[in-house]
């Protein structure tokens, strides 16, 4: 049954329904979809899709899931919060099956390789679609639509993002029937949730995560469907559902308050590398899309330069190079109000994924070749030094190990850094409290 079809008023019903949901301080819009951490790991996600096409091509992919660049990039999108938990399950290589038979058939595998350079270099719905279909007709067995969360880092405004509870919810929303395992069935479920977010664009967004949040919390059962019978009853008992869901979200709030705790331990740990940079005599740049947070009574930018060095501006990773946490730069004495080459980098990795960071290390250091020889660190609790040197030993990221890329722990900035600023100059003190990685 037709979205359109549902009765007494389903337009009034479903602008209730995001309303509400919008609002609701547990629900997927405020805890993932306004996260800022979510834009933050697009680029690297999409860099690492262009690693496994890469890899397949040159015939260097292999033939285990374990340790590959595709584990890399799906492992990511599956830390992206609630929404994406479970994402790495379809591609976990299941022996007795013998799925999904991308690493076992180096023609599917190949097949797999153009399909997502092909969404990777297309721009339009109807080239995605053509490179969807083109796949389905291989028929590699267990490789289904899961494959759709990859593209929707691609394309955000073009694929939804694609699991059990999204399509449960597609289907309590429209009356469809929609089932998993299938391209065809994606398609069409991609065609609705389309039109549905059309509908509704002035609540939703044109990014597809908004609508795609809604559906998994209606498929989780946060939140009920409206009905679509013409029943006054049952309209008011959804009604009273809706507020009863508000009435619990005081835990929800709680949680929140956790993640908003998280971001801002992240934002101190910003705050303290910013400080310690000035005070050894360097020029600071924080992340673009961190600049405007409170800290210590006032912004994360303040103090900081406003333009990056020209030959960084005019680089391909310039993008993700202005997303890196922080960067002390060599002051140029020779340009007014001016920063010269990049002297040290850090990515500040609280409890997002570290693989992001090393991502956008990686473009800066490999991909600006005037400033390839700034040193590099991941900053993390210090109980996370198990999980950086795993990301580094992957063999996605066999260049680190050249590039000396160094683990800073909160503990040990924490407890020196006072000292660094009053008696230190240069890196010498940060390199001698840091740990050098691979």
């Amino acid at each position: 049954m037709a979205l359109q079809e549902m009765t007494p008023d389903p337009d009034a019903a479903v602008t209730t329904l995001i309303t509400r949901w919008k609002d609701d301080p547990g629900g997927a819009y405020r805890t993932w979809f306004l996260w800022d951490q979510r834009i933050k790991n697009f680029r690297s996600i999409r860099a690492g899709i262009s690693e496994v096409v890469r890899e397949i091509d040159a015939g260097a992919f292999g033939n285990v899931y374990k340790g590959s660049s595709l584990e890399t990039v799906v492992g990511s999108i599956a830390e992206q919060r609630q929404i994406f938990k479970g994402a790495d399950h379809a591609f976990l290589w299941k022996p007795r099956l013998r799925i999904p038979d991308i690493y076992e058939d180096a023609e599917n595998q190949r097949a797999f390789g153009r399909f997502l350079h092909a969404c990777a270099c297309c721009d339009t719905g109807d080239a995605v679609v053509r490179a969807i279909r083109r796949l389905a007709e291989h028929n590699v067995k267990g490789l289904g639509p899961a494959a759709a969360n990859m593209l929707y880092f691609l394309h955000p405004t073009l694929v939804p993002p694609f699991n059990t509870a999204i399509v449960k919810g597609y289907n309590a929303l429209t009356g469809s029937k929609v089932r998993l395992g299938s391209w065809e069935e994606y398609l069409a479920m991609r065609s609705g949730v389309l039109r549905i977010n059309a509908e509704h664009r002035a609540l939703l967004s044109n990014d597809l995560g908004a609508i795609a949040g809604l559906l998994f919390d209606l498929g989780t059962g946060r939140y009920l469907a409206p009905p679509r019978e013409n029943d006054a009853a049952a309209l008011a008992a959804w009604e009273a559902d809706l507020a009863s869901v508000r009435e619990e979200s005081a835990a929800a709030a709680k949680a929140l308050r956790a993640a908003e705790q998280q971001d801002r331990s992240h934002t101190q740990v910003q705050g303290w590398l910013r400080d310690l940079g000035k005070s050894l005599g360097f020029d600071v740049w924080v992340a673009a899309n961190d600049r405007n947070r409170s800290h210590d009574g006032g912004r994360l930018c303040d103090g900081r330069v406003e333009v990056l060095p020209s030959s960084l501006e005019a680089s391909p990773g310039a993008e993700a190079v202005r997303l890196i946490d922080v960067l002390w730069l060599e002051r140029n004495a020779e340009k007014a109000g001016g920063s010269g080459r990049v002297a040290a980098a850090f990515e500040v990795e609280h409890t997002t994924s570290i693989y992001s960071g090393i991502v956008r290390l990686l473009d800066l250091a490999l991909g600006v070749p005037d400033h390839a020889a700034a040193a590099l660190f991941l900053v993390a609790p210090d109980a996370r030094e198990d999980d950086v040197r795993q990301q580094l030993a992957r063999p996605a990221f066999r260049r680190v190990a050249d590039l000396r890329v160094r683990f800073l722990p909160y503990g040990e900035l924490e407890r020196n850094r006072e000292a660094m600023a009053r008696f230190g100059s240069g890196l010498k003190a940060v390199e001698a409290v840091a740990r050098v990685i691979g």
